[in-house]
């Protein structure tokens, strides 16, 4: 594969700035080994190495010696974040003998991440410094795939609908399953209706765009069925139950769960782990027409439950209740699906927790141990079901929302919970998918949340 601009064959190292990492505790040693002159530039620099930043030291010549980045510790992946874009353009390559010894593959996410910017609509704000990669290319392997999951999500979700609408979503969802050997098919329009998937179609029927299931199936049928599903609104007018302008401005990113999924199988493949894999994404926009779905109207579902429509701002959970429903009945090994669903997950957890709620009680204690051994964390909250009986209708078996707003993203989770099996292992991430501001590594817009532990996990099920 080609590289990204913010990376250097190892064949550059010898003409390549060393790059030494370091933190607070360790500054007072490393300068002492530095050149005096050297050592008086950081001390008059005010450099102290606080996490995040940089410094380049020149030598007695004024070309330059090394450069120093500050980290908070060698197990963070976005230790590197800064780096690329506050350091001036070059290449630079990893001191393995001073300072912090990083991960060659940690390096490279966290750089990468940091070099991150979304060039579809305008040139780059600058040119990413260069880190050079070692010679050792197994290492860096998977972290190149996990840095190119995350990249798709990021800039998935940070294009704006009338470039990434149901149509384009199935175009990458079909670009990236063929890509990799799989199978593609997609349920569109009216088809939905005859081949019982009411639930999405009622949702995305009012917009000029159709409604749609995207599934791609890959790898050897004998392998554990992995199914990963995805909310696909690419956008979120609120429907009929309209949401005020400050609350529609962002809805571009109601898709996030779908680039998540979209991301995760993507590595999956381009891991090849030993799994039979089915991603499912229901991509639609909630859009307001004379034909939009009404509040009070009772939706079918694949399911057979018949759902009261109490807002029809509740969408995503429509969507999701026919593709879960038809994930299920492969009786995969394991199932996930990821949506933007919730403000209330937002409220509870703030931007960067993403809220797990799970059926299974080791397959939670796997994911959280997961994230937490990736510094990819996510937190559980309780599928409480008894708040079920806040989603009580008295027309339908179910209604989509309720007139409480307690425990809004635990009555989402457990909405779900009602058309998936008891006995089938699944997992319900409600993931916001957005950087509000920036802070290095993490720039505002689009974000992949919890694809580092979803991967984790995934390989000590599937790959032990």
């Amino acid at each position: 594969m080609s590289l990204p601009t913010c990376f250097a064959p190892p064949d550059a190292a010898a003409h390549a700035t060393p790059l030494v990492a370091v933190d607070r505790e360790g500054l007072p040693a490393l300068l002492a080994s530095l050149p005096s002159s050297a050592a008086r530039w950081c001390q008059s620099s005010g450099f102290a190495a606080d996490p995040h930043s940089v410094l380049l030291v020149p030598d007695a010549d004024g070309r330059p010696l090394l450069a120093l980045a500050g980290i908070a510790g060698v197990r963070d992946p976005l230790a590197l974040g800064a780096a690329p874009l506050l350091l001036p353009a070059g290449d630079y390559r990893l001191d393995g003998e001073r300072g912090l010894r990083l991960d060659p593959g940690t390096a490279l996410l966290g750089w990468g991440l940091g070099a991150y910017q979304f060039t579809r609509y305008r040139q780059p704000t600058r040119t990413p410094a260069r880190l050079v990669l070692g010679e050792d290319a197994s290492s860096q392997s998977e972290a190149f795939a996990q840095l190119k999951a995350s990249t798709l999500v990021r800039d998935l979700i940070n294009t704006p609908t009338e470039d990434m609408g149901p149509d384009e979503l199935e175009a990458v969802a079909r670009r990236v399953g063929l890509a990799y050997g799989g199978e593609v098919r997609c349920v569109r329009g009216d088809q939905l209706l005859a081949e019982n998937f009411p639930a999405i179609h009622a949702v995305g029927r009012a917009s000029h765009r159709e409604p749609r299931l995207i599934e791609v199936l890959w790898g050897n049928p004998e392998h554990p069925r992995l199914s990963i599903v995805g909310k696909g609104v690419c956008f979120d007018t609120g429907g009929l139950d309209i949401k005020p302008a400050d609350g529609m401005r962002n809805m571009k990113k109601d898709m996030g769960g779908a680039a998540h999924a979209i991301g995760l199988a993507q590595l999956v493949m381009a891991r090849k782990l030993p799994v039979r894999l089915q991603l499912l994404v229901g991509a639609v926009e909630n859009a307001i027409s004379a034909n939009a779905y009404r509040p009070g109207e009772v939706l079918r579902t694949r399911a057979g439950i018949s759902i009261e429509v109490d807002n029809t701002d509740a969408e995503g959970r429509i969507v999701l209740c026919d593709a879960l429903t038809y994930a299920a009945e492969s009786k995969p090994a394991l199932l996930l699906d990821y949506a933007t669903l919730t403000g209330a997950a937002r409220i509870a957890l703030g931007p960067d927790l993403p809220a797990l709620f799970c059926n299974d009680e080791t397959l939670a204690a796997e994911y959280l141990r997961a994230g937490e051994e990736s510094a990819d964390p996510l937190w559980r909250l309780p599928l409480w079901r008894p708040y079920l009986s806040y989603l009580a209708s008295n027309v339908a078996d179910l209604a989509n929302s309720g007139g409480s707003r307690m425990a809004g993203a635990i009555t989402a989770a457990v909405y779900l919970d009602r058309f998936v099996p008891r006995e089938l292992p699944w997992a319900h991430i409600d993931v916001y998918s957005w950087n509000d501001s920036h802070r290095p590594g993490r720039p505002p817009g689009g974000e992949a949340q919890g694809l580092r532990a979803a991967f984790a996990l995934l390989k000590a099920r599937f790959a032990a």
